[in-house]
């Protein structure tokens, strides 16, 4: 079946359909260049709690000693993992989060943890009682190394296994809204799954173990 006709030219002609709209091409927001959209840096702006994306030189003026207390703060890229740390199936479900991957990190302005997970909405925050998510890190050396607003540490249970990484804080949002994007009925369906599969095999593979005295990279 054809469209319907197009008249070009003069004032009252139609304008010719040219398809959809290019994606507007990311830019950092401090200075306003073009960042590649893919493995460009994130800087957290902690009176607003969002991340803002930045050129390689915004941030680095943001990731050196005597600049983690300002308004903007570098998130580091640094990946570590805890073999040792183990979640059993009667903690986590005292933990009530209806899917089997959750993240904290602290929030400077609060002075407290702040604990999410990913749902359809978005990130959701765990209205538990701290003291319960103080049982999960009760001995998980990675949680003492915790950058303030920019790391996360990222605790996931699947088939009786589970996982503890300290990861960037902008990594988990990524994976919420991989989340949000591709969940379907109940249980997200299977290709978020795959997904969630994906994400932590690259995590995985990215991570370092943890060392007894909490070796920092």
């Amino acid at each position: 079946m054809s469209g319907p006709a197009v008249r070009a030219g003069g004032p009252r002609g139609l304008r010719r359909f040219t398809g959809p709209r290019p994606p507007r091409p990311e830019t950092c927001e401090l200075c306003g260049v073009a960042v590649p959209p893919e493995g460009h840096r994130h800087l957290v702006e902690t009176e607003k709690r969002t991340l803002v994306c930045a050129c390689t030189a915004c941030s680095l003026l943001f990731d050196r000693p005597g600049t983690r207390t300002g308004r903007y703060r570098a998130v580091p890229d640094r990946y570590l993992t805890d073999p040792g740390h183990h979640l059993d199936e009667g903690l986590w479900e005292r933990l009530q989060i209806p899917v089997g991957v959750a993240f904290f990190f602290r929030n400077a302005a609060l002075d407290r943890l702040v604990a999410l997970y990913p749902s359809p909405a978005g990130a959701t925050e765990s209205e538990l009682d701290p003291q319960t998510w103080q049982q999960v890190l009760d001995g998980a050396p990675l949680a003492a190394m915790l950058e303030p607003d920019t790391e996360a540490l990222l605790v996931h249970r699947w088939e009786g296994r589970s996982g503890c990484y300290l990861v960037p804080v902008d990594a988990c949002y990524e994976l919420v809204g991989r989340m949000r994007t591709l969940w379907q009925g109940f249980d997200g369906g299977a290709e978020a799954r795959a997904a969630l599969r994906a994400f932590f095999d690259d995590v995985e593979r990215r991570a370092r173990p943890v060392t007894p005295a909490g070796e920092r990279s």
